[in-house]
């Protein structure tokens, strides 16, 4: 018998407050054509493992409690676009060292259950739209403070029917 897989990866995932300040951004002209992301599907990837068996997600789930970092503020000051992707994104012009940090800590515990860390450089975003126009890049009138007080290991589904994500383990960071 095939073992079942899920779709897994690691995020942060925004309070109310702060998913509610995401949401506003698509209230700007050039964030009208594409297709949506879903507000409570709103989330900046970590890593991203894919299908994992349950062997891999027990080893995912205790690499990250080895992962201790501390709660940092991050600033989402910009939108911008992959046009490979047809992706607009909102993201930051400074990544904050604790953010840095816990992405290097998660890389390097994931490795040991067989994850392989993204090759290019880390850059945090959040996807606003997928199969978008090109969206220019710009600055935000008045960017979005995200209080980051925890991390979470995700599961997204194929149902096609948002959200496509839900939180499967919670881990704080020290204040």
């Amino acid at each position: 018998m095939k073992e079942k897989k899920q779709r897994l990866f690691f995020a942060l995932f925004p309070d109310d407050e702060t998913r509610a300040a995401l949401n506003r951004l698509y209230g700007s002209p050039e964030l009208q054509r594409g297709r949506r992301v879903h507000v409570a599907d709103l989330h900046i990837t970590l890593q991203f493992l894919g299908s994992a068996s349950a062997r891999e997600a027990t080893c995912a789930v205790d690499a990250a409690g080895r992962c201790a970092g501390s709660s940092f503020e991050l600033v989402v000051d910009r939108v911008d676009y992959w046009p490979r992707p047809k992706i607009a994104w909102a993201g930051v012009k400074q990544i904050p060292e604790p953010l840095s940090s816990l992405v290097g800590a998660l890389n390097r515990e994931l490795a040991a259950c067989g994850f392989e860390a993204e090759k290019r450089a880390y850059t945090p975003h959040v996807t606003l739209l997928r199969k978008s126009p090109k969206v220019p890049h710009q600055l935000l009138p008045e960017p979005v403070v995200w209080p980051v007080r925890e991390f979470c290991l995700m599961a997204s589904s194929s149902a096609g029917i948002p959200p496509l994500y839900r939180v499967l383990h919670r881990w704080p960071l020290k204040k």
